[in-house]
């Protein structure tokens, strides 16, 4: 495990073989930034076509298992991923809380509710509240989530996007302090539950019983996994950034690149 942020310096190319050769691999991507570019409608992002391409070639492989880690529902992370009943792929939403797995796979030991009535109350009220916040200002608003909300501010002019992030802080701090706060790019996220992308990494990996994680993300929120990774396993952070990674991508089009070599690799290994 990584303990500070570094540069990132490792050429990809001379990172993947031995990745390549580990017995089970789980590869777990972030979606929007890394497969995606990032979109004014966060609704519309889909993944481009060579990472698509390169998605489908993995999980056709013989113990390889391709996995989304998202802070997105799974009900969004289904839509935006075109991601249907019969898919492969595991889906991680809401920063680790929620799961999809497929067909054949059944769920671990321990999986709960995402929280008690008191909590899905107070995650009701300051949504409101936090909406009438945002009302009143041009391109602000608020995505619902499974464990709190998400503050949008893509399409606010700068001055007034940082007040809208400052006065939702004030809310949060006052009326749910225990609640854990993540910035990230054009966004701020409020959630009662403290799990980040971490903990869906960890327990994909426990499912799967992977040997090795390829972990790849773009912002700030999945610096959680980056920072996590053990020695066998290897972060790639996409674009720019202090990061935990070893390997740095400069976009969605590189990191394709990255996965269809990955699955040249891993079908060589065997």
């Amino acid at each position: 495990m990584t303990d500070q942020a570094t540069d990132a310096t490792i050429d990809w190319a001379e990172a993947l073989p031995d990745i390549a050769g580990t017995h089970r691999l789980l590869i777990a991507l972030d979606f929007d930034g890394t497969l995606a570019p990032l979109r004014d409608d966060p609704m519309t992002s889909r993944a481009i076509p060579e990472a698509v391409a390169a998605i489908e070639r993995l999980v056709a492989l013989p113990e390889t298992i391709v996995a989304l880690v998202s802070g997105r529902t799974i009900e969004h992370l289904r839509i935006i991923a075109e991601h249907g009943d019969g898919s492969h792929v595991w889906l991680s939403g809401s920063h680790g809380v929620e799961i999809w797995r497929p067909a054949g796979q059944e769920a671990s030991q321990g999986d709960d509710a995402l929280g008690d009535e008191e909590e899905l109350a107070l995650s009701e009220r300051l949504r409101a509240e936090a909406k009438r916040i945002v009302e009143p200002v041009d391109g602000a608003w608020i995505e619902d989530k499974a464990v709190g909300f998400t503050v949008h501010t893509r399409l606010t002019a700068r001055d007034r996007a940082d007040g809208v992030h400052a006065a939702i802080e004030e809310l949060i701090e006052r009326e749910a302090p225990t609640w854990r706060a993540r910035t990230g790019i054009d966004m701020s996220e409020y959630t009662w539950r403290h799990e980040g992308k971490d903990a869906g990494v960890a327990k994909l990996r426990a499912e799967t019983g992977a040997t090795a994680v390829l972990f790849a993300g773009d912002d700030v929120t999945d610096e959680d996994a980056l920072a996590r990774l053990e020695p066998q396993d290897l972060g790639v952070r996409v674009g720019q950034g202090a990061t935990h990674a070893r390997v740095r991508v400069a976009d969605a089009d590189e990191f394709a690149a990255l996965l269809d070599r990955l699955a040249d690799l891993r079908a060589s290994a065997r």
